[in-house]
Parts: C-alpha cells; sequence; structure tokens
C-alpha cells in the first residue's frame, strides 16, 4: 500500500519524504500566469532518480499552459481535482472534462491522469454521484483519489484541503467497484488512517492538511509540513498494510483447508444411497468457501 504526502514544494521538502518511506510526493502549480517554478521542477527531478513518484495539481484549466507545464516539469502523474458536481452535490455535465483528459491521455500517453473523485462527509448528502462521476472519468483516468466534498470548498471550484474526513462507506463502495486503483484522502492523520485503512482498503493513503504544521490557533499552515506527523502516519499506514497482509494469508490457509476438507467428503460419498445430511455439509462448506473467498477478494484494493 502507498502512501503520498501533498503540498512538498521545495527539493529539501522532497527530500526529507524520500528519506521517511514516502512513495508518492504531491505539488501544486498555484497560477496559470506562474506556472513555472524551478524550485517545483527540482523536486519532479529528484523523484526522477529515485523509486519515488511525483504528482502535481495544476490549478487552472488552460490547456496550452497545462501541455508547457507538462514538458516542464515531466511529472509522473498529473492530478486534477476538480469539484464534478454542482454547489447542492447534484451532477454536473463532465463531457468537458472526459474530453480534456482524453485528449492529454493522446498527446502525453506517458503521463499518468490521477483523478480527485468527490466524497461528502458521512451522512451529510444521501445519494451523492460519487460511483456515477467516476463510472463516467474511468475510461480516461488511470487512478482516483477521493477528497472530501463539502460543497463550499477552501479553493473554488476544486476538493480538497479541507482537513475533513470523507464518508469511509462511500469511499470503499468506489474501491470495490473500481476498475483503477483508489487512494483515499481526506482528512486523513496519524490518529484515523489505521483506522481508515482497514474500513476502506484502499490501493494507498494521502495526507495534506492534517500532516501541516499548525500556528498559534492551531489551524494547518498550507504548504509548511510537520515531519514528525509524516513519519508518523508512514508508521500507520504501514502497519494497517501488515495487518491486512496477515489476515490475507490466514484467509488464503482457511480456504485451502476447507477445500481439502471439501475433496474428502466428496471423495467419500457412497455411489449409492447418498444421505441428505451428507450433502447439506458439503452444500456449507461451499458457501464457507464462497463467503471466505469474497473476503479474501476484497482485500485486493490494497496490495
Amino acid at each position: 500500500m502507498i502512501t503520498q504526502i501533498y503540498e512538498i514544494q521545495t527539493p529539501q521538502e522532497a527530500e526529507k519524504c524520500i528519506k521517511l518511506g514516502v512513495d508518492q510526493i504531491g505539488s501544486v502549480i498555484l497560477s496559470q500566469g506562474d506556472w513555472r517554478v524551478e524550485v517545483l521542477r527540482e523536486v519532479t527531478r529528484i523523484c526522477e532518480s529515485t523509486d519515488i513518484k511525483c504528482s502535481l495539481i495544476p490549478l487552472f484549466q488552460d490547456r496550452d499552459t497545462l501541455y508547457r507545464a507538462i514538458d516542464y516539469y515531466r511529472p509522473h502523474f498529473i492530478h486534477f481535482c476538480e469539484t464534478l458536481t454542482d454547489d447542492d452535490g447534484q451532477e454536473i455535465e463532465l463531457e468537458r472534462f472526459i474530453e480534456f483528459q482524453s485528449n492529454l491521455k493522446g498527446k502525453f500517453p506517458e503521463i499518468g491522469i490521477m483523478r480527485s473523485i468527490p466524497v461528502p462527509e458521512e451522512g451529510s448528502s444521501p445519494g451523492f454521484p460519487t460511483i456515477i462521476t467516476a463510472r463516467a472519468l474511468e475510461p480516461v483516468s488511470d487512478i482516483f483519489l477521493t477528497d472530501t466534498w463539502l460543497g463550499k470548498e477552501p479553493v473554488e471550484g476544486y476538493i480538497g484541503i479541507t482537513g475533513t474526513t470523507c464518508d469511509w462507506e462511500i469511499a470503499r463502495e468506489l474501491v470495490l467497484k473500481s476498475k483503477i486503483p483508489v487512494i483515499l484522502a481526506g482528512g486523513l492523520s496519524a490518529e484515523n488512517v489505521y483506522d481508515a485503512v482497514m474500513k476502506v482498503l484502499p490501493f494507498g493513503a494521502d495526507s495534506c492538511t492534517q500532516t501541516n504544521l499548525v500556528d498559534e490557533k492551531g489551524n494547518p499552515v498550507r504548504f509548511r509540513k510537520d515531519f514528525k506527523k509524516v513519519e508518523k502516519f508512514i508508521k500507520e499506514v504501514r502497519s494497517a498494510d501488515e495487518q491486512i497482509e496477515v489476515k490475507r494469508e490466514e484467509l488464503e490457509k482457511s480456504i485451502k483447508d476447507l477445500k481439502d476438507e471439501l475433496r474428502e467428503r466428496e471423495a467419500s460419498l457412497p455411489a449409492h444411497s447418498i444421505r441428505p445430511h451428507q450433502l447439506i455439509v458439503i452444500e456449507e462448506l461451499e458457501e464457507e468457501i464462497a463467503a471466505k473467498e469474497k473476503e479474501l477478494d476484497s482485500l485486493g484494493g490494497g496490495t
């Protein structure tokens, strides 16, 4: 399971993340007018010399500027995080986003596309179109990232940096139904990421706001990381991943033992006069195997 840390804007921060074991580093281009930032380019260059991947969020939508930025930075992933709903959380026409991503994939096939999928807070928006939105964008995306939708976002038109957790049940549904990997984001910290990962079983876990330094009032400071928090976050994700692996191994052994027992019982059935209780035992074994295989398959999101 991967860890991703966002708002890494300098080579020094990137090097600290790499030393701590972060798998993916995310940076932000703050404006179309100032898209060429040398220190951000150094972040991507540092990642090129390692196994670490980098992603880049452009806070603008001009195609020509974006293409120039991709040529300049050459990130592993370009990350789009537009809101994708109206202010009330209702569906909107997504064709322009689909077309934009399709054209980009055609021009830069080597660059992955990460797409944020909005997920509301728990219990706040029944019928929210998370799954519908994801299905529409899945064919032109390489990886999804959940993020919390509030209806009034800190950066107008974009989801993210709320510091608020999303509905983990909806996020889990997305993981199960998506054909591409899903990274869980939205208010994740060292204090809650273990529970979140064990609940959602995503491909990875992302943190931005909750691993930032805070001011004297306790508010997160943008673009200022607290690397002690980052270190603890990574440890908690790894701990959850190890526990998932233990559970996976236990299920695999249990399924093997049950299948061995099933084969033995089937081989011992008499050619004639099979008793009802013998069939019942076999059916119960088959049902238990199917249930455990389904549970094992559900763990696949974390691999």
